[in-house]
């Protein structure tokens, strides 16, 4: 516990009744509700669930397949891929979109649109515009959508792999055109300064495959240009194996000179083959089937317990976001906590014993003393306590070391 020690409260409650009478020598029950750090996942089949858009036949599915989700996660990424939210110029998708959104808020997870601006799944019809239409197109889509959906999902990634963007050359995209015109420090400072004033409420992130130098020079520059980046979310797709802990130090060394958090926003390994070493882009790596192993799969459960808890051990790091929940969602890689089927493989248990139990504190009981206290330790979150039936929610923080809770 030692290692986790900045995530983990003490506080002194003094329990009332409900006259303000300290209830001496009594017996309560303290349980954890919610973790204050954000441990997500991708679920981008919910857009099509919330708006009835699968059989009849399925529904139990995937209501299977999201009771399981929830049972684990309190936090949730959707695809605000620009070309498929507006496949049609002045035609977002913003009413599905909410009803997807509302399904998660309904159960009480913390939303993350991603992304806001990126050179992949950028519209085709930007390409029909120039260069200044362009550019009023992408920040006129940013004060759009952060407004619609503020409240619901305050939370974004602004900008996507702003590295690559402005040589990325696989195809021709109006983001790339605005990023080789503008310069990758004018697009960033826009489109932030377009989604905070949009909802000066949102935390904002930019986020990135690319972990090298050259990424941290990249904040380092718009951070000295006063952008307001919130969090830096660097993606960890172990399809070619597992980092390792020496590698992952590494990075968030890398990155903690800003003393910004951290958010690892997407995070895969395989429980399949490994992709091989030579392939640069994951994405050209495309075959037909991607089989699980049960070889792989207690591989895969066995090192994502390591970089769970290395990144949970890290004092910047405040989320870890896993990519994708079920198998062969992304270039069909068996990387999800279920396979296809919703079989819950051996990583999915180990996580959540990780998450709620090792990492949790689950009902316990405690006797108040004469003048009502009890000291309670526990990781930061919310949590409830009970007393012959009265329930009261409160904070465990590193503020206001003693609070007076009345049942």
């Amino acid at each position: 516990m030692d290692r986790y020690a900045h995530r983990i409260g003490t506080k002194q409650l003094k329990v009332e009744g409900k006259n303000g009478v300290p209830l001496s020598n009594q017996q309560v029950d303290i349980c954890q509700k919610k973790h204050k750090f954000l441990f997500g996942c991708s679920e981008f089949t919910s857009i099509m669930y919330a708006n009835n858009e699968i059989k009849d036949s399925e529904k139990e599915f995937y209501e299977e397949r999201y009771n399981k989700f929830t049972n684990l996660f309190n936090y949730v990424t959707l695809p605000f891929y620009w070309a498929n939210f507006e496949p049609i110029k002045g035609q977002p998708k913003t009413a599905k979109f909410k009803n997807a959104a509302k399904l998660w808020e309904s159960k009480g997870l913390v939303i993350k649109g991603h992304p806001l601006c990126w050179h992949t799944l950028a519209p085709t019809w930007l390409l029909e515009l120039n260069n200044a239409d362009i550019i009023k197109e992408q920040l006129n889509r940013i004060y759009r959508d952060v407004t619609d959906f503020a409240g619901l999902i305050d939370m974004w990634d602004v900008i996507n792999e702003v590295v690559i963007m402005p040589i990325f050359d696989k195809y021709d995209n109006g983001i790339t055109r605005i990023c080789n015109e503008l310069g990758a420090v004018k697009l960033v400072s826009e489109v932030f300064k377009a989604a905070k004033e949009s909802n000066p409420n949102a935390f904002l992130l930019i986020n990135d495959f690319n972990t090298s130098e050259e990424y941290a020079r990249a904040i380092e520059i718009l951070l000295e240009a006063d952008v307001p980046i919130d969090a830096i979310g660097i993606q960890s797709h172990m399809h070619q194996g597992y980092w390792g802990i020496e590698k992952t130090e590494k990075v968030l060394e890398r990155f903690s000179r800003f003393k910004l958090p951290i958010h690892f926003t997407e995070n895969t390994l395989v429980s399949g083959h490994i992709m091989p070493p030579e392939i640069e882009d994951l994405n050209d790596y495309q075959i037909p089937e991607w089989p699980t192993t049960q070889e792989g799969e207690e591989r895969q459960a066995r090192e994502a317990v390591m970089h769970y808890k290395t990144l949970f051990a890290h004092p910047l790091v405040e989320s870890i976001t896993w990519w994708d929940f079920a198998d062969g969602a992304w270039l069909r890689a068996p990387s999800g906590f279920l396979t296809k089927e919703n079989r819950v493989k051996p990583v999915y248990n180990e996580i959540y014993n990780l998450v709620k139990n090792e990492w949790w504190l689950n009902k316990q009981s405690f006797t108040t003393d004469e003048n009502g206290f009890i000291n309670l330790k526990g990781y930061f979150g919310e949590y409830e306590l009970t007393y012959k039936g009265n329930n009261v929610t409160f904070e465990l923080n590193n503020q206001d070391q003693k609070i007076t809770l009345n049942v």
